[in-house]
């Protein structure tokens, strides 16, 4: 038997260890299984059981944190194991949307545009973030015309770190901006 290498194997778990999470309910802050989940606690729960982080302490956040401060907390805490790419995302890595304010909205990356991520009203599904026009866009009003929702992309640090190739820019990641 051939096996994968570390980073392909690390890739692998995160995406079945997100698709065990599907048809979970959407809970603020939620971490359990089957029960509640909302989208930080999905990717500190899967690839800590993926055994790629520790388990993660996520410091309290209000549902509607993203609105009212410009602080990127979720960066922050992202920003501690991973870093942002330039490159399309692979399986295994990490989408992150703006909602409101500042980046606050994460999901997994299965297949680009294919990802798992949690959201109220909806719970944790998988989906296509091209086709989802509420996910890949942002409307102004009735009669604007849409456009595109920034989102920026992440690996984890550790999969660089052992054969991953990127260039210089991509192992740079921006300072958090804390408040």
């Amino acid at each position: 038997m051939v096996s994968m290498p570390p980073v392909a194997a690390g890739r692998a778990a995160v995406v079945r260890c997100a698709r065990g999470w599907l048809r979970t309910p959407y809970h603020h802050r939620g971490r359990i299984k089957g029960a509640g989940v909302d989208c930080a606690m999905l990717l500190a729960e899967v690839y800590a059981e993926a055994g790629l982080v520790a388990p993660l302490a996520i410091p309290h956040y209000p549902p509607d944190w993203h609105l009212h401060r410009d602080a990127e907390r979720y960066l922050g805490v992202l920003l501690d194991h991973a870093v942002e790419i330039a490159r399309p995302p692979a399986p295994g890595d990490i989408a992150l949307w703006r909602f409101g304010r500042c980046f606050s909205h994460g999901a997994i990356v299965v297949d680009w545009p294919i990802v798992i991520h949690a959201y109220l009203g909806r719970g944790c599904v998988l989906e296509d973030a091209a086709a989802a026009a509420w996910l890949s866009h942002i409307g102004e009003g009735r009669n604007a015309q849409p456009k595109p929702r920034p989102v920026k992309f992440f690996t984890l640090t550790r999969w660089l770190h052992v054969g991953e190739h990127c260039s210089d820019q991509q192992r740079e990641s921006p300072s958090p901006s804390f408040g």
